[in-house]
């Protein structure tokens, strides 16, 4: 972990990932940190500037979530954000109440002085509300730099401390040129030089591989879907002949993945092991139909795989997974107050007596920044541009106890629905596209017969790493096609629906 990071504490915010994925966009290396985190771990990392991310508390609530007030002796620039400024506002001695009239959407900014450091190239002052508290007095020391019509302090300053807090949020798409205030506190506030790209990140990372795993081999899970496929290339990068990739044969993989997955590491050049274990998960997945607890088999199950197959080599001590920052944050808040939405198989069931050691390269970055990864370290495009596809695999598609039977469905619709969204060039204009087995059967006609047979839905979304998506607008008459082979051609299926959820509320899998 480099220093001279600026630190985000997050106080459980849906866009704390936001924020440091902005400010990497802009170039500045950032780090998110939970609110809590021990002041010296902070100051080992000696942070050129600090954000304190929105939240879902209120400050006068009893159990407001508090920063260590040493951090605000460290003389660090700050930025605080929604629930960030109440935190500021009411360290400092000012007053938050609950306002009278919500403010959630676009507002527009008065500023009272355009040539504010904070406002510096901003041509546009549309913002995004998203909260239900204002400030009614502000401490000693704090001036008002900009207001709207629900909020008499949106953006207040205090130069001398070299303190700066909004109402609004910034670090999202809404607030039109959000990305020039935090370009402005990074570069200007904080004197922050670029220190962040893919190349560095990946410079960085394999020197880290390297003096971690020195003479030592390395086990690596591969999937071949993008993440994965990126971490067994940094990791060859680093340790060459030293790695050693293996691919599960699960049984719960798309038509043809095995073939798919072993072509595509012979491209690589890197060897691959492949492991027909399929009848193994089968057996341990039969009458299971909680979603949760299929997560945790077959995560099981895979450290067993892979821990068999470890005994064979001698000085294998690491693990390496393509966990990212987004299976973290979904599964277990240690980044943090955010809530639990799923386990994820790289972060969930892993055994107390694990015998070797985990390698995760990239669990402090997002899928967009993976991607942009793979194209540093020379991946094919094909490669790098592949929809995600859950560790789990398709029993996480299944709604129900997973069979032979239904995973054979399910793998004929998959396959016409991407047939479909490659030759309409929709496969790369989308983040995310596959089927869903309902389980749930319905009266259908076909030919002259009454048909009672079962419903696939069909979830496209787009996104940007997985965080938000909101489900794609694809032509009426591309769908129209699928839906009529998917009928047509699978036997058991009489009707097909759309699913037009976002995430949030939804998830992008349905389980």
């Amino acid at each position: 972990m480099q220093k001279n990071p600026i630190v985000v504490f997050d106080f459980g915010s849906q866009y704390t990932q936001l924020i440091a994925k902005s400010l990497r966009k802009l170039g500045y290396y950032t780090l998110i940190l939970p609110y809590f985190e021990k002041l010296s771990t902070i100051k080992k990392l000696e942070p050129i500037g600090l954000v304190f991310s929105g939240g879902p508390a209120s400050i006068y609530d009893k159990d407001a979530y508090k920063i260590d007030d040493d951090i605000f002796d460290m003389n660090k620039p700050i930025l605080g954000i929604c629930y960030g400024m109440q935190l500021i506002v009411d360290r400092f001695g000012g007053i938050v109440v609950p306002s009278k009239s919500r403010e959630y959407g676009k507002a527009q900014l008065i500023v009272d002085n355009k040539k504010k450091t904070i406002f510096k190239d901003m041509s546009n002052y549309s913002v995004w509300m998203s909260h239900s508290d204002k400030v009614q007095k502000l401490p000693d020391g704090f001036e008002k730099i900009a207001s709207s019509e629900n909020s008499p302090y949106a953006m207040i300053q205090n130069t001398a401390k070299n303190i700066y807090a909004c109402q609004f949020h910034p670090e999202v798409t809404h607030t039109i040129d959000g990305d020039k205030i935090l370009k402005n506190f990074a570069k200007y506030i904080c004197g922050c030089e670029k220190n962040w790209s893919m190349g560095n990140f990946a410079k960085h990372t394999i020197q880290n591989i390297k003096k971690t795993v020195t003479n030592k081999k390395v086990l690596c899970a591969v999937s071949g879907g993008v993440d994965s496929s990126v971490v067994a290339t940094i990791l060859y990068e680093a340790i060459g002949e030293n790695l050693i990739c293996v691919f599960v044969d699960n049984g719960l993989l798309r038509t043809n993945e095995v073939i798919d997955v072993q072509n595509m590491f012979r491209h690589l050049n890197i060897k691959l092991i492949t492991i027909d274990a399929c009848e193994q998960f089968m057996f341990k997945l039969q009458d299971v139909s909680d979603p949760e607890e299929k997560r945790k088999i077959i995560g099981k199950i895979f450290i067993d795989v892979f821990s068999v197959e470890a005994a064979k080599y001698d000085d294998i001590e690491f693990l390496a997974q393509g966990t990212l920052y987004t299976d973290i944050i979904e599964s277990v808040s240690i980044k943090g107050p955010s809530k639990t939405i799923k386990s994820h198989h790289n972060v969930g069931g892993l055994p107390e007596n694990l015998s070797f050691k985990l390698i995760e390269p990239l669990k402090e970055i997002f899928k967009d920044e993976v991607r942009q990864l793979g194209a540093e370290l020379g991946l094919p495009k094909q490669m790098i541009n592949r929809h995600p596809f859950p560790g789990p695999g398709l029993a996480i598609r299944i709604m129900g106890s997973v069979n032979k039977q239904s995973l054979s469905i399910l793998r004929a619709c998959d396959t016409i629905l991407i047939e479909e969204l490659n030759s309409s060039g929709y496969y790369d204009k989308t983040w995310q596209a596959f089927v869903v087995l309902l389980n749930v059967r319905s009266v259908g006609v076909m030919g002259d017969n009454r048909t009672y047979d079962n419903t696939i839905c069909v979830r496209i979304v787009d996104a940007i790493d997985g965080m938000t998506a909101t489900f794609s607008k694809v032509p009426f008459d591309i769908l129209e096609v699928i839906s009529r082979r998917i009928i047509n051609e699978t036997n058991g299926i009489n009707r097909v629906v759309y699913d037009i959820s976002s995430k949030p509320p939804a998830t992008i899998e349905w389980e």
